[in-house]
């Protein structure tokens, strides 16, 4: 899978007989309209050789990575809906931890707090965690995107932007996570809030 360009030196078929042979014809036309010619001419050298397979190089290349393709596109989706898991889970623990706190709003409103002062305090909280999660989550990245690169082809494990878009996916959805149970949790009357 390694796809490094090693030496190469040419031998003829005399010197290496092969099988397999193959001949590479480089033109400005459309390759499918000179399948005749081709043939006529390999004809004209040797009647009996057959020639079954003609094909342009890019359907060749695009042949050649199919198998690293399929693989990148699986982990693409994988990756995918492992984001989406990520992200309702993430939201969901940090609605019910605020959630959680909302007879400590309750009683903070009845103290004097200002609803703003409130949201404010468990926006900074919850933002804290979060960087640090998302930190640890970029390094994690990093490390492991090193390993799977081997599978990759055409994209780079740790591409700054689709580590970023991620890292800002679940930043977003914590923000949301905490900022609508605040907001829901000092809507409550605290007098409400402190009965239950």
């Amino acid at each position: 899978d390694a796809r490094v360009a090693e030496p190469a030196v040419y031998a003829t078929r005399e010197q290496h007989p092969r099988r397999n042979l193959a001949v590479v014809v480089r033109t400005a036309a459309d390759p499918q309209q000179l399948s005749e010619p081709i043939r006529k001419a390999i004809a004209s050298f040797d009647p009996d050789q057959a020639l079954p397979d003609l094909k342009p190089l890019a359907q060749l290349i695009t042949e050649d990575v199919a198998l690293d393709r399929l693989r990148s596109l699986l982990l693409s989706a994988l990756a995918a809906i492992a984001l989406a898991l990520a992200a309702t889970g993430l939201y969901g623990l940090i609605a019910f931890t605020v959630a959680q706190r909302t007879r400590e709003i309750g009683i903070r409103l009845a103290l004097g707090a200002s609803v703003q002062h409130v949201r404010t305090l468990m926006a900074r909280e919850m933002v804290l965690l979060v960087a640090v999660g998302t930190a640890i989550g970029l390094a994690t990245a990093m490390i492991v995107g090193k390993g799977l690169s081997a599978f990759l082809y055409g994209i780079n494990a740790t591409d700054p932007t689709a580590l970023m878009a991620v890292a800002a996916t679940l930043v977003a959805t914590s923000l949301a996570a905490c900022y609508l149970p605040t907001r829901r949790a000092t809507r409550i009357d605290p007098a409400v809030t402190l009965r239950s």
